[in-house]
């Protein structure tokens, strides 16, 4: 497997040499960085711009994924593959700069992924933070509502589950908040899946995840239910069945990270 795709100004800085060495060479503010995974942010050129660098996560990981009912993150190249559905659907999401891929072996496969920072930007749960002591007008809440209803129902629509779905892996554009369409960024995407339909059980962790996150932010009864309404456009039976599960589900989980009751909807 080999894959690459240089934009400006990688392509010209880069011509000529490995991309793979130069990618590796790069330093920056470490964000996270584990033991085959190193996310870090650098500047070139005077803009700011986010590297994920991956190396081969090796067949023990592997097989511990699988044995665990899960599928291993191998690299960059789901990012990759979710930026670019998303971005060709008109939802926006992180642009991409640089992104490298090499290696049959899935053990020792190496990738990098580089992406643009997103200024002027809030995530949805630092903006929500203050809600329950200070509300929002109702036209704003129900405009990100609809905003996040929206691209998470397209996202799933497209086949994408995100398998880290919090309100802080969605970023307002800070001056968008009082328009009509706000401008939402989905981020984050590097355990995205990628399948003709998302199977019921991707569907519920990643609802379960967007409904737990909000649960302290001083939400309605009615404003959960305008964004069910949004996010399967009022007809969706699969979503119907499907919603004991993801309450029981984002209930679970708020239960053990919080150690204490869910609260009540108002």
């Amino acid at each position: 497997m080999y894959r690459l795709d240089l934009k400006e100004p990688f392509a010209s800085l880069w011509h000529g040499k490995d991309p793979f060495q130069e990618a590796a060479a790069l330093e920056g503010e470490v964000f996270r960085s584990v033991k085959n995974r190193q996310t870090f942010r650098f500047e070139e050129g005077g803009r700011g711009f986010f590297m994920k660098f991956h190396r081969g996560v090796g067949w023990r990981e592997i097989f511990k994924n699988l044995t665990q009912g899960k599928l291993p993150v191998l690299g960059a190249g789901n990012e990759y593959d979710a930026i670019g559905r998303l971005s060709a659907a008109g939802i926006e999401t992180m642009t991409v700069a640089a992104f490298g891929e090499k290696g049959r072996n899935p053990a020792d496969r190496l990738s990098f992924l580089v992406t643009a920072e997103l200024t002027g930007v809030i995530t949805l749960e630092d903006l929500c933070r203050t809600w329950p002591e200070e509300p929002p007008a109702s036209a704003v809440r129900h405009q990100l509502i609809r905003a996040l209803a929206e691209r998470a129902g397209k996202m799933h629509r497209l086949g994408i589950n995100h398998r880290d779905c919090y309100l802080c892996h969605f970023m307002l554009k800070r001056e968008t908040m009082n328009d009509a369409a706000p401008v939402l960024y989905v981020i984050d995407l590097h355990r995205a899946q990628i399948r003709k339909q998302v199977p019921s059980r991707y569907l519920v962790k990643d609802l379960a995840g967007l409904w737990f996150s909000s649960m302290d932010i001083g939400l309605r009864k009615r404003d959960l239910l305008r964004f069910w309404s949004i996010y399967g456009g009022g007809r969706d039976a699969r979503l119907r069945k499907l919603l004991p599960r993801i309450k029981r589900a984002a209930e679970r989980l708020y239960r053990k990270e919080f150690r204490r009751p869910v609260p009540s909807l108002r």
